[in-house]
C-alpha cells in the first residue's frame, strides 16, 4: 500500500531510570527527561539529525514544579525554536500523544517530542538536606501553550471528609465492584492479590521496571510491617509506586520526515486511532461506582475505527495505578477472562513516575510491537479516580485508515448517569462503596459513599472505635447506616 507522506509514525523510544543512594546524588527530573530523549534518538537511528529538527516539544505537568522544561531541552539539542506546550495535571497523558500525532498529520509539524519524567526516588534522599530538587533552576518563561484540565476532580464533600487521598477513592471503587461480582471478602481479596502477582512477573521481565522481583498473592494480600494495609482492602503493595527516578522520551513524525532522515523502517510504530473522554464526574456523584460509561464508549469507537477490539489486541497494558482502576477497565473493554494485561508490569511494579507512566508504558508497547510487527497493541489511560479515560491503538504495520484522534466527552456526557450530591443530609442511608483507613496502630476511620432517599448521594465519615471496628467485618456495601450530615453512624 502507499503510504500516505503525513502520516504519524513513532520512530524513537526510550525509557531510562536511575537509583543513586547519594544525596543530590543523579540526575533531576529535567536531566532525566533529556537523557530519555537522547536515547529515544539513538533508539531512531539518526540521532540528533531529529532532535535538532523538533517543531515541538510536549511535556505532562510534574513535580518539578513551575517553568518550560521543553524549551532547555530543545535549545540543548539545537532546536531553539521549537515550540513548547505543558499539560497541568489533570490532562491525559494520551492528550499530549494524540496532539502530537494530529499535529502531523494536519502538515503543522514534523518532528515532534513527548518526554516526561520524575525524580522521586532523587527527591527522597534529598530531604532535609538543603539542596535544591531541579539543580538548574528553569527559566522563569512560561512554555507557548498550557493544557489545562475544565472541571474538578474531586467534589468539595469528598476534600472535606476523608476523601482527598486517591487509595481511599479507589478502594471505594474497589468495593462497590466486589459487591458488584458478589465476591466474599476474601475471595476478592485472593482474586485482586492473583491479579496484581501477575503483573508483578511481568515487570521481572521489563529491563525499565524499578521492582524487578516476583511478589507472591498471598505478600500482597497480607498486611504486615512491611506492606502495610493503607485504606481497606488495599496495602501499600497495591498502590501505584511513585517515589522512582524514571522517564521516558518519545519521537514522533511524519513518514515523510522519518524517510528524509533515514530511520530505518524497522524502529516505525504506527498510532492507529485514539479516543479519550475528559467528561469528568466525581465518585460521589457517580450513579454506578463500578462503572466507566467514558471506557465502554473508547472501547466501542476504537473498536468501530480500526476493527480491533480491545479483546483482539494482540498486546495490552491498561493503566494500573489501582487494582480497581484495571478491573473497571478490563469489564467495559471485554477483557475480563485475558491473563496478559500489561507489558510493563504496572504502577506498583515497573514504577509510577506520577503523571507520565503512560510514556512509559508506550514505550514499552512500541518495543514488543518492534518485535511482533503483524501484532496490534492497546495503551489505556486514567486521569483521576477513573474520571478521565483514553485508549490507542499502535502497530508495526500501517494502518488500513488515517490516524484518527476522537474526543468522545459529549457521547460520554449523554451515556452518564449521575447523582445529585448533599451534605447537609440526616437519616438512613445505604452503603454504595466504603473503606476503613489505617494508620501505624491500626484501623482509624470509616469513610463511606452512601446513598439517600431520593436518589442522591452523601460522604460520612466516623472516628468511633465502635462504628470503625463494625466495617472492618463483613461487607458492608447495600446495608443501612446513619448519616448526620459529615457523621457515620451504626
Amino acid at each position: 500500500m502507499t503510504l500516505d507522506p503525513r502520516t504519524p509514525v513513532l520512530v524513537g523510544a526510550a525509557a531510562v531510570q536511575q537509583r543513586d543512594d547519594r544525596p543530590g546524588g543523579g540526575l533531576d527530573a529535567i536531566g532525566l527527561m533529556t537523557a530519555a530523549t537522547e536515547a529515544a534518538a539513538d533508539d531512531a537511528g539518526p540521532g540528533g539529525k531529529l532532535l535538532a529538527a523538533l517543531d515541538r516539544v510536549l511535556i505532562p505537568r510534574g513535580m518539578w514544579g513551575p517553568g518550560d522544561p521543553g524549551r532547555r531541552i530543545a535549545g540543548r539539542f539545537g532546536a531553539g525554536g521549537a515550540r513548547t506546550l505543558v499539560a497541568e495535571l489533570g490532562v491525559l497523558q494520551q492528550t499530549l500523544l494524540t496532539h502530537a500525532q494530529t499535529l502531523i498529520a494536519a502538515g503543522n509539524a514534523d518532528v515532534v517530542l513527548v518526554t516526561g519524567a520524575e525524580a522521586g526516588y532523587r527527591d527522597r534522599k534529598l530531604r532535609g538536606t538543603g539542596l535544591p530538587s531541579i539543580t538548574e533552576p528553569l527559566p522563569n518563561t512560561p512554555p507557548d501553550q498550557v493544557l489545562s484540565p475544565v472541571g474538578d476532580i474531586l467534589h468539595r464533600i469528598e476534600i472535606e471528609r476523608g476523601l482527598p487521598v486517591p487509595v481511599r477513592q479507589y478502594a471505594i471503587l474497589e468495593s462497590a465492584l466486589r459487591h458488584a461480582e458478589g465476591l466474599s471478602l476474601e475471595d476478592h481479596a485472593a482474586r485482586v492479590a492473583e491479579l496484581w502477582s501477575r503483573f508483578a512477573d511481568r515487570a521481572v521481565d521489563n529491563p525499565d521496571a524499578w521492582h524487578r522481583a516476583p511478589v507472591g498473592a498471598d505478600v500482597i494480600a497480607a498486611s504486615s510491617a512491611a506492606n502495610p494495609m493503607m485504606a481497606r482492602p488495599y496495602t501499600r503493595t497495591h498502590c501505584s509506586r511513585a517515589g522512582v527516578d524514571q522517564g521516558a522520551g518519545l519521537i514522533l513524525c511524519s513518514a515523510e520526515a522519518a524517510e528524509r532522515y533515514g530511520v530505518p523502517r524497522d524502529r516505525w510504530v504506527f498510532p492507529w486511532a485514539a479516543a479519550e473522554s475528559n467528561q469528568m464526574v466525581p465518585i460521589v456523584a457517580r450513579a454506578q461506582l463500578h462503572r466507566s460509561p467514558g471506557f465502554a464508549a473508547v472501547g466501542a469507537w476504537l473498536t468501530a475505527y480500526t476493527g480491533v477490539a480491545a479483546s483482539d489486541a494482540t498486546y495490552v497494558d491498561l493503566y494500573s495505578c489501582f487494582p480497581a482502576a484495571v478491573r473497571i477497565q478490563a469489564a467495559e473493554l471485554g477483557l475480563e477472562d485475558r491473563q496478559d494485561l500489561t507489558v510493563t508490569g504496572g504502577m506498583s511494579f515497573a514504577g509510577g513516575p506520577l503523571n507520565s507512566y503512560v510514556l512509559q508504558s508506550t514505550v514499552a508497547m512500541a518495543k514488543v510491537l518492534r518485535g511482533d510487527p503483524a501484532a496490534t497493541g492497546l495503551v489505556t489511560c486514567v486521569s483521576g479516580m477513573v474520571t478521565k479515560q483514553a485508549g490507542a491503538v499502535w502497530s508495526a504495520t500501517p494502518p488500513a485508515t488515517p490516524f484518527h484522534g476522537e474526543d468522545l466527552s459529549a457521547r460520554t456526557a449523554e451515556a452518564a448517569t449521575t447523582c445529585e450530591v448533599v451534605g447537609d443530609y440526616r437519616g438512613l442511608g445505604a452503603v454504595d462503596g466504603y473503606t476503613v483507613v489505617e494508620g501505624p496502630e491500626g484501623p482509624t476511620q470509616a469513610v463511606a459513599v452512601v446513598a439517600v432517599p431520593g436518589g442522591a448521594r452523601t460522604v460520612a465519615t466516623s472516628t468511633d472505635p465502635d462504628v470503625v471496628a463494625a466495617f472492618c467485618e463483613g461487607e458492608w456495601v447495600g446495608r443501612h447506616v446513619h448519616v448526620t450530615e459529615a457523621e457515620l453512624a451504626l
